[in-house]
């Protein structure tokens, strides 16, 4: 997924406001805390944190579609 910069905006006030985001990967959806973006090895990165307390590393390229949750 190739994010507009309306989306950027979006995710990046999520960030900032500790919002939740609710992401389709793989026909999965998973409802998180955005931490931060980033690049790995040449890949844009969410890192967000689970409810369960986990972790997650959530590569824009595999994301289907994502939405801040209101």
């Amino acid at each position: 997924m190739q994010l507009t910069h309306e989306q950027y905006d979006a995710l990046e006030r999520a960030i900032s406001d500790r919002r939740r985001i609710a992401v389709m990967r793989r026909g999965t959806e998973y409802v998180v805390v955005p931490a931060r973006i980033a690049v790995e090895r040449g890949r844009e990165a969410i890192h967000a944190r689970h409810p369960s307390g986990n972790i997650m590393t959530l590569y824009l390229d595999e994301i289907e579609s994502f939405e801040v949750v209101r």
